[in-house]
């Protein structure tokens, strides 16, 4: 009956699925009710987990740009991926916040990656490539379900609650989830949007999700300069 009932108020809020590659989220004022809510195929508590994807804001607060909730009342930061400008990004796991000293970075592109692995407790942040000093977090726990994923906003309840103060303003792409550990070169071809590796939750070119307020989707009109081992070539797109 509980996943009956999930499935119903998905359809009621006209889920969308498609393939959303060269688009974009745009969240283009600070706000309470623009955000995106995406559906993740997840049946079991999560004991591994690894979330990527690219954010491009002006941004100089605090926001949110990955927010995980359980219908427990007590885990509305099961998974959280909160940045901090101009230099700390913090990871919540179920309520434990883990604080990363990061490199500030122009306005630009950012791709982001985190992963956590239950039985070690290690968190890892990567920063467009770059891991940066690792740490352990709940080990031995698991990530509970049924739960929320919201883009734009950072949950204090289950689907709601939210701040305009840590309301994300900008654009969001390429949103990828998976139920492992990527490992270093998973995260290179995520990285440079290697099109057969996409998230096994979580997928950008498969996306079941719903906007509100005033959210859209629109196409990417931006070049980033990436370094590869062959050398430094511009990713751009339409």
């Amino acid at each position: 009956m509980e996943r009956f009932t999930l499935w119903f108020i998905f359809l009621a809020g006209s889920l969308a699925q498609e393939d959303l590659v060269g688009n974009v989220f745009l969240f283009p004022k600070p706000s309470v009710t623009t955000y995106a809510i995406l559906k993740a195929e997840v049946e079991k508590p999560l004991k591994n987990l690894t979330v990527c994807l690219r954010s491009y804001t002006t941004l100089t607060r605090f926001h949110s740009l990955f927010s995980l909730a359980t219908s427990n009342p007590l885990q509305d930061n099961a998974f959280l991926l909160f940045s901090k400008p101009p230099n700390q990004c913090s990871i919540y796991i179920n309520q434990e916040e883990n604080v990363f000293k990061v490199d500030p970075t122009a306005v630009e592109w950012k791709h982001t990656c985190v992963s956590w692995d239950s039985v070690s407790g290690v968190v890892e942040l990567w920063i467009d490539g770059k891991l940066y000093p690792r740490t352990v977090s709940k080990k031995a726990s698991s990530i509970g379900f049924p739960s929320s994923i919201i883009l734009g906003q950072e949950q204090d309840s289950f689907g709601g609650g939210f701040n305009i103060d840590q309301s994300f303003v900008g654009e969001i792409s390429d949103v990828h989830m998976w139920d492992y550990i990527l490992t270093p070169d998973h995260i290179q071809k995520v990285l440079f949007a290697n099109m057969d590796f996409n998230g096994n939750i979580i997928s950008w070119r498969s996306l079941q999700y719903e906007l509100r307020g005033q959210a859209t989707t629109q196409p990417k009109r931006q070049c980033k300069t990436l370094e590869h081992h062959y050398g430094l070539f511009a990713k751009c797109y339409k």
